[in-house]
């Protein structure tokens, strides 16, 4: 059975936060009685869970969108949900977007709403075609690998924080067992797929992830760019469901849905 959903408050206001969330970036999980254990109880199943891990994280508006028509997504969740995003990022080896969030976004994917160190990040561009001006190609705020097709051509000589890594794409997509495959070669076994919705689409469909926030915003965008799309199933009872956990964010919604142990 669904869990109510629980009021942030939000957990940055309690005087334990700051130690909470020490202990968590430690590789600890603080008791949740104590001060603090709101995000003892929100993020310890991260910290807990033994052998590798893949989440997923979107924010959408009601009706399923990421962004408007004309891809302006600032912002379709609120700062609470931008902090929550942040903590997924700290509490990660690496975070994976897609060569189209970059574009769109020129995201940085750093930590920067709460103390935590940076995640490698990951663009997945089976052409490669991100833009070399990119924040995530240029900035060194974090190691970046770029993951490319086997036979894409990369402009020029990538800033010295950027490793290429040449994949096989077949019909210029990348294979998300693929791309695991290579992150752990390089000891990177918690993943955090970020975006954009078919990114997350694709790891949700391939059955990779073990956890997915799914955050929704009160709002109705009426046509955009939309979150989660898959290949579904005719009849209800193939949907896919698991336990779910709920957290208000400010004004926003976050369900958690455990999707593999």
């Amino acid at each position: 059975m669904a869990e109510p959903p629980r009021r942030a408050g939000g957990p940055d206001d309690d005087a334990g936060a700051a130690a909470a969330w020490d202990e968590l970036l430690a590789g600890r999980v603080p008791p949740s009685p104590a001060r603090g254990g709101e995000l003892a109880e929100r993020y310890g199943p991260l910290v807990a869970h033994r052998g590798p891990l893949v989440i997923a994280q979107l924010g959408q508006s009601l009706d399923g969108f990421i962004a408007s028509r004309t891809g302006h997504a600032q912002f379709v969740t609120g700062p609470e949900d931008r902090a929550h995003l942040h903590r997924l990022r700290a509490l990660v080896d690496a975070v994976v977007v897609g060569a189209g969030t970059v574009t769109a976004d020129d995201c940085r994917l750093t930590v920067r709403a709460v103390p935590g160190p940076h995640p490698v990040r990951v663009v997945l561009d089976p052409t490669a075609r991100t833009p070399p001006a990119s924040a995530v190609l240029t900035d060194g705020a974090a190691p970046t690998l770029w993951v490319v097709g086997e036979d894409a051509t990369v402009p020029g000589e990538p800033a010295p924080h950027v490793v290429v890594v040449r994949v096989p794409a077949p019909g210029r997509h990348l294979l998300p067992g693929d791309v695991l495959a290579q992150l752990a070669a390089r000891g990177l076994d918690r993943v955090l797929v970020e975006g954009g919705g078919r990114t997350v689409s694709r790891f949700l469909a391939d059955g990779a992830l073990h956890r997915l926030y799914l955050t929704t915003a009160p709002m109705l965008i009426g046509d955009g760019v939309p979150g989660i799309r898959f290949r579904g199933t005719d009849h209800l009872s193939g949907a896919l469901r698991g336990p779910v956990r709920r957290f208000v964010l400010g004004e926003d919604l976050c369900t958690e849905l455990v999707l593999r142990p």
